[in-house]
């Protein structure tokens, strides 16, 4: 079967080509638009530079020894530690953090500016 191509006509064919280049031009277009660099990224929060967050951490420890001075026994637990992998500590002051609820508090709010920094400044 053919279609009569005389009756479809030359207005139908002029809609059809213009339909394909208006809708091709559209895509390339919308891939130009897509091409363009990613905008630059926001700026960092103020006060989460380097020099920051060496403050904090001098800070922190800073209390850390004031506090492990004025709590012999915490300081003492810390010291049996010495020498002692990550992997064997960290039981340990699990257990001593847990029959000692006010010294694990009290250590928590000591690290609460850095761990405030961290969050703040990811």
């Amino acid at each position: 079967m053919t279609l009569p191509l005389r009756r479809l006509g030359r207005r139908t064919l002029v809609s059809a080509v213009s339909a394909v280049v208006f809708g091709g031009a559209t895509l390339l277009g919308g891939a130009a638009a897509g091409a363009q660099p990613p905008a630059p990224p926001p700026p960092a929060p103020p006060n989460c530079s380097p020099a920051d967050w060496a403050g904090v951490r001098a800070g922190v420890a800073a209390a850390v020894s004031a506090y492990l001075f004025t709590h012999p026994p915490v300081n003492d637990f810390f010291a049996t530690l010495k020498g002692l992998s990550r992997e064997e500590m960290r039981p340990q002051v699990q257990q001593y953090m847990d029959a000692n609820p006010q010294v694990r508090a009290e250590m928590e709010a000591i690290r609460k500016p850095a761990v405030d920094f961290l969050d703040r400044c990811k």
